[in-house]
């Protein structure tokens, strides 16, 4: 068998053994999801959460599967990102992925909507993850190689795509995050930094905990898949954008949703 058919083979296609891996909002919902995969398949995974206890319970739960590191950080400031730059840097210098996961909403009408929670959505959502990218971008580099870019993950979401006015800090920050994506492709291709993004419909998780018993069903049967999404559906697609199967994809946010935005 040649070099070029060797490398198909799935161990060597999806591999991301061996890659240090940073995921913010590591500890529940999508990010643990992403963390597991990743864990299970050999990766170095650091996650990144702000409350130690349930933090460090969870990183001790994906360590059976694998090598799980936990970080404590606050990306809701300016100040918290550097300094947890500054750690990740400090114990990771070379960094292969990040996986801008961590994110929040409030739900309230236009005409109700408070200033102080569109700052916090958007502060968390689309500012964390350009600027803690921005300062990862020495570790970044060193990671990358001609044969195997670094890579940039950013969680969106299909509430980009639909305009609920109960919800439009956290819809309009998921449209920016699908933007910024494209630019950040663009502007680290020089560094050899791939990024694109998942935009995940309905995967159970803390943010949604308290909306899942009475709109879910209703989700789930506008969903042409008939079910949400699992831990199986999300490390998949992790999975392909980090390891070589992804290598020529950049820029895109990729859609996973079960076909409920059809």
């Amino acid at each position: 068998m040649d070099e070029a058919a060797a490398s198909c083979r799935i161990e060597t296609l999806f591999s991301v053994a061996g890659r240090n891996i940073v995921i913010t909002g590591g500890s529940s919902g999508i990010g643990r999801m992403i963390a597991t995969a990743f864990a299970a398949n050999g990766a170095n995974v650091f996650i990144v959460a702000r409350k130690a206890d349930s933090l460090n319970a969870v990183a001790a739960e994906i360590s059976k599967l694998g090598h799980c590191v936990p970080v404590v950080g606050d990306l809701s400031s300016t100040e918290g990102v550097s300094a947890l730059a500054a750690e990740i840097a400090e114990r990771c210098p070379e960094l292969h992925v990040v996986v801008n996961n961590a994110g929040t909403g409030w739900y309230a009408p236009i005409d109700a909507f408070p200033e102080d929670r569109f700052d916090r959505v958007f502060d968390l959502n689309l500012k964390a993850p350009f600027f803690l990218v921005q300062k990862l971008l020495p570790a970044l580099t060193r990671g990358a190689s001609d044969a195997n870019w670094s890579r940039v993950i950013n969680l969106s979401s299909v509430g980009a795509r639909q305009a609920n006015a109960a919800n439009a800090a956290y819809g309009a920050s998921k449209a920016a995050v699908e933007h910024l994506t494209r630019i950040m492709a663009r502007g680290l291709a020089d560094r050899k930094i791939a990024v694109n993004g998942i935009a995940p419909g309905w995967f159970p998780s803390r943010l949604n905990a308290g909306i899942t018993e009475s709109q879910g069903p209703d989700w789930i049967a506008r969903t042409p898949l008939g079910r949400f999404g699992t831990m199986q559906d999300m490390g998949g697609l992790a999975l392909f954008l980090a390891s070589p199967a992804g290598a020529f994809i950049n820029g895109q946010t990729i859609t996973i949703d079960g076909g409920v935005t059809l």
